[in-house]
């Protein structure tokens, strides 16, 4: 039986070379054909600033990723995903992935900053303006860690780290048995917002007394910036500032509200946008006031402007000036007010003015205070910062733990024991300095404290706070609580000229596919290519293959 069917098999198969593929091939395919690709991890990512302010671009200048990933040891990353850990990361690697042309840098950041070493937080704060310096092509974005990230971390630093192997078979095995993975962002290319409008908030306190009634303008700038926007949450610049000027305006409505405590200064209260961006909304705001209108606070007698930027930490408070202030004026009243303020009830401060003059050939302003000197009026800032260049004004490092409400609300107390004595004049009266207006429980920490948390739970980037935005509603039901004649004011960018944009694809979803290399998919068809081969020429030799096989296993006969 079995030599017979040996001659059809045989035969048939030597008649008919394609039935051969015809019969063999599907059940091939079948055996070796993958199961279909599956998204190994789904994660957010946070793509790096993009905007153009005064003409200038700045940040990533693209949103697209479909690239097999690397690590930076890696020695070609040109054309792929190079994914870095933040305790890793260096400006020099970072340039690194740029000079080699990378198709992305993806940057894995803790859960919890708050955690991290206390060195690598302020190295990579002070990288961050440098990454924002100039444009780049590469994609660049943030991811945080979880368990999953991290392993597809591992396993691509394990598969980069091979390629510096001495010998070259130990690589091709590595490579061809390694697993890769092809990181492939959901969202389209990044695109300019048409239309978005910067919100800012002012209300006010009237004095009594007469119709032309000095004004002291209290002004804090509420949004945040970072290398990327949403996961800027500015809890000290500028959530420091703008809890302490919704505490200042509940403060001062409760003296308005008793005839004799009713001073004879009007009290204006401006919540500005776009701070982080050259003060736009200030800017705007300004030019309303001062060039489109007859009746406005500041066209008629402004004291002083006092800008509250960076105020929950630190043991020192600085007043940064464009002018110093002249004796007998207003602002020279209030620089003596803080110094006695602080000497007389909270000696471990240390205060002093810095004088910086105005640079107007600069890209940028360095403190709000500056928007209101080019426009002559006498303006400072207040800030536990003695310089505008340092890092922790534009940070995604500066998260909740930054503010320290101890501080934030002995500071509270003194500007506001501070503008008290100004207002009512208690110098001249013969007032010693260490004499308190605002007991410690007027000053409500847990306010403080409230405010700066719903400050801190979402990020504040200019472009996600829109007019329509929770953010800006709740900072105008806080002031109106305290204070009459609340209202908004908008400013858009010029069609024309922009003097700022802003661009969308800002947060995404990132996919990493588990792949095998092309060099796996090599050996995997020269393996099929010879597994064919095999079976071609045992079929096409089946007669003699079955002889073979059948002398070796038939039984020998025994001799007698």
């Amino acid at each position: 039986m079995f030599e017979e069917a040996s001659e059809v098999f045989d035969n048939m198969f030597k008649s008919s070379f394609p039935l051969t593929f015809i019969v063999f091939i599907p059940a091939v395919l079948i055996l070796v054909s993958p199961l279909p690709a599956e998204a190994a991890h789904e994660f957010t990512v946070y793509r790096m600033q993009q905007y153009d302010l005064q003409g200038q671009p700045y940040g990533t200048r693209n949103a697209i990723l479909n690239t097999e990933a690397r690590t930076v040891e890696a020695e070609v990353l040109s054309r792929r995903c190079v994914i870095m850990r933040l305790a890793d990361f260096s400006y020099d690697k970072y340039q690194k992935a740029l000079r080699q042309s990378a198709g992305a840098v993806v940057i894995i950041l803790p859960k919890n900053m708050s955690t991290m070493p206390q060195d690598i937080v302020q190295q990579f704060m002070e990288l961050e303006p440098e990454m924002l310096a100039t444009e780049t092509i590469v994609p660049v974005y943030f991811a945080m860690e979880d368990d999953e990230l991290i392993s597809i971390y591992t396993q691509t630093l394990t598969s980069s780290s091979s390629q510096g192997s001495s010998s070259a078979a130990e690589v091709l095995l590595h490579t061809a048995t390694a697993n890769g993975f092809q990181m492939v962002t959901s969202g389209s290319q990044s695109k300019a917002i048409s239309d978005w409008a910067i919100t800012s908030l002012e209300g006010r306190l009237a004095g009594v007394g007469g119709e032309d009634l000095p004004t002291i303008v209290l002004v804090a700038h509420y949004d945040s910036f970072g290398v990327a926007p949403w996961l800027s949450y500015g809890a000290d610049s500028n959530g420091s500032g703008v809890s302490m000027l919704l505490e200042l305006a509940r403060l001062f409505s409760r003296l308005y509200t008793y005839k004799r405590t009713h001073a004879g200064y009007n009290l204006l209260f401006f919540v500005s946008g776009g701070g982080k961006f050259n003060y736009q909304g200030t800017k705007r705001w300004l030019e309303d006031n001062l060039d489109h209108t007859d009746s406005s606070l500041l066209q008629d007698n402004v004291a002083f402007v006092l800008c509250l930027d960076t105020l929950g930490n630190g043991d020192s408070l600085h007043l940064h000036v464009s002018k110093p202030p002249k004796e007998g004026t207003p602002q020279h009243a209030l620089l003596k007010e803080l110094e006695t303020v602080v000497a007389g009830q909270y000696p471990e401060v240390k205060f002093s003015m810095v004088h910086k003059k105005i640079n107007l050939a600069d890209d940028t302003l360095a403190w709000e205070h500056e928007r209101f000197g080019i426009r002559r009026l006498p303006a400072f800032t207040l800030s536990h910062l003695p310089s505008h260049r340092l890092a922790q004004r534009s940070s995604i490092m500066d998260v909740r733990p930054h503010v320290d409400l101890k501080k934030l609300s002995r500071n509270t107390k003194v500007v506001a024991e501070a503008l008290a004595r100004v207002i009512y004049n208690l110098t001249e009266k013969g007032a010693p300095g260490d004499l308190q207006i605002f007991t410690e429980q007027m000053v409500q920490e847990e306010q403080l404290s409230s405010v700066v948390d719903w400050l801190t739970a979402q990020p504040r980037a200019a472009q996600l706070v829109d007019k329509d935005s929770s953010v800006v509603s709740t900072l105008e039901y806080h002031l109106g609580r305290y204070l009459k004649d609340v209202k908004r004011h908008y400013v858009k960018a010029d069609k024309r000229d922009p003097e700022f944009v802003f661009y969308d694809q800002l947060k995404q979803t990132m996919n990493a596919y588990r792949v095998k290399p092309a060099i796996f998919d090599l050996l995997l068809a020269l393996c099929i290519a010879a597994y064919l081969g095999v079976m071609y020429l045992a079929i096409q030799n089946f007669g003699i293959l079955y002889s073979v096989i059948r002398r070796i296993t038939q039984p020998k006969t025994k001799t007698h």
